[in-house]
């Protein structure tokens, strides 16, 4: 078979439905690259590239000096694009669950100027708030406080608020989710964050406001998100220097 593009991602998503079977529980050696090539009718260096690929996933890990291994239980924040808490934690052997807090509609001018502001809309614009927490083998790992424009979203109800919201909006609202932009802090959780995600008042977190659009760079959501340091980890992979355009980041004073 020629090792071609649409073979190579076959043989990432064959490893890992791998890495998710029970035959590989987290903590378990995972295939040498050699046990990889002979498995799977390919080559060393194509066995090798899908290695540090799941490895740069956070799938795998390499120990030196003794192999890689299936991850323990960490999830990972892809900075690259949008993915599903609830494709992530699947992702991963966990099982997803959504506990809501509140869901309640208001107009913008309830909501906070910075909210107002990032979805640029009026003050009558109706808004539908929500709290969750994400949890992951009904470990609480996320707590999220979100605001949404209900125009674009109709058909969105309380049921939907306690699942994957990315499947409501794109499939039950014909809505193309085209991105959203972030900016990540790291924080210590307040009384009452901690009192959500069970964690001690303190405890390192990192904390994501963001601003989600639709096709057409249309504001749809806004959010104020934390997330548990102990169980998640931001990856990403960076290019080499450029001076095409000017660095995404600054310095607080």
């Amino acid at each position: 078979m020629s090792e071609n593009g649409a073979f190579y991602q076959q043989l990432i998503e064959k490893l890992r439905a791998l890495i998710r079977s029970e035959d590989f529980m987290p903590g378990a050696q995972f295939l040498t690259e050699r046990e990889i090539a002979g498995r799977f009718k390919t080559s060393r260096p194509t066995a090798n590239k899908a290695l540090n690929s799941l490895v740069s996933a956070g799938l795998l890990e390499v120990r030196r000096g003794a192999g890689t291994f299936v991850r323990e239980s960490v999830l990972d924040y892809d900075l690259e694009r949008l993915v599903s808490f609830t494709d992530k934690a699947r992702a991963v052997g966990k099982k997803p669950g959504t506990k809501l807090i509140e869901y309640l509609k208001l107009g913008a001018g309830e909501a906070p100027p910075d909210v107002v502001s990032s979805l640029q809309i009026n003050a009558r614009e109706p808004l539908i708030y929500m709290e969750r927490i994400r949890l992951a083998d009904e470990k609480p790992v996320i707590f999220e406080r979100r605001h949404v424009v209900a125009g674009l979203c109709p058909k969105m109800t309380r049921t939907d608020a306690k699942g994957s919201l990315y499947t409501c909006w794109t499939e039950k609202c014909g809505i193309i989710v085209s991105g959203a932009e972030e900016i990540i802090h790291a924080v210590n959780a307040t009384k009452a964050q901690a009192a959500h995600l069970q964690i001690p008042v303190g405890t390192a977190c990192f904390q994501i406001i963001a601003t989600g659009y639709a096709a057409g760079e249309t504001p749809l959501w806004h959010e104020e998100t934390l997330y548990r340091a102990d169980v998640y980890e931001f990856r990403n992979r960076i290019s080499g220097l450029t001076t095409a355009r000017a660095a995404m980041g600054r310095m607080k004073n």
